[in-house]
């Protein structure tokens, strides 16, 4: 083949192209063609390469992003600094991706949003709320570093744990005030 693709990314180019001069192909293996030669040259060491020299003949990344298809902050998360720096970012990037979700089900009380659905408010509402101490709320902290605001209202049960609670609010639930509805387990 060339002077510069992987062997890898060659030999998918190469059955690319044997599939492409077969007028019969099948339809699957035509597709499985051209999703190897993406996944190959997406992984190809010769657009680092690429970009590295244009860098050195003295390409600006402006110009290196528009060559790749990409925004200049972009093509520089990709492709800037040392290959320990790229890595790095890629294996960060990987490890975000291979969450379940972003962001987790079993929370106690309610994201911030669903609290202001809930009562019928804007989240901006809710905030307020409890800045007032009308509504509880804590910072819940993932052993990931990821930290979510829960918002428990009236009648939800508090969290058992020693988790701090913000700064508007004391650790326990707040009394109910006479425009808020009476919940089952304060009698009303």
């Amino acid at each position: 083949m060339g002077h510069f693709l992987s062997a890898d990314t060659a030999a998918a180019l190469a059955r690319l192209t044997a599939l492409d001069a077969d007028r019969d192909a099948p339809a699957l293996e035509r597709m499985r063609a051209i999703r190897a030669v993406l996944l190959h040259l997406d992984a190809d060491p010769a657009a680092l390469r690429s970009v590295r020299d244009a860098l050195a003949e003295g390409a600006l990344w402006p110009e290196i992003a528009d060559a790749a298809g990409l925004k200049p902050t972009a093509a520089k998360w990709r492709w800037q600094g040392s290959d320990a720096e790229i890595a790095a970012r890629l294996d960060a990037g990987r490890k975000r991706s291979i969450r379940p979700s972003s962001v987790p089900t079993d929370l106690p009380g309610h994201s911030v949003a669903d609290a202001a659905a809930s009562l019928g408010v804007s989240p901006q509402a809710v905030y307020l709320q409890v800045s007032r101490g009308k509504l509880t709320s804590r910072t819940v902290e993932l052993p990931d570093g990821r930290s979510y605001k829960r918002v428990f209202l009236p009648g939800d049960a508090l969290p058992s744990t020693a988790e701090p609670a913000s700064a508007a609010q004391p650790p326990t639930a707040q009394p109910l005030t006479a425009q808020d509805p009476p919940s089952p387990d304060h009698g009303g």
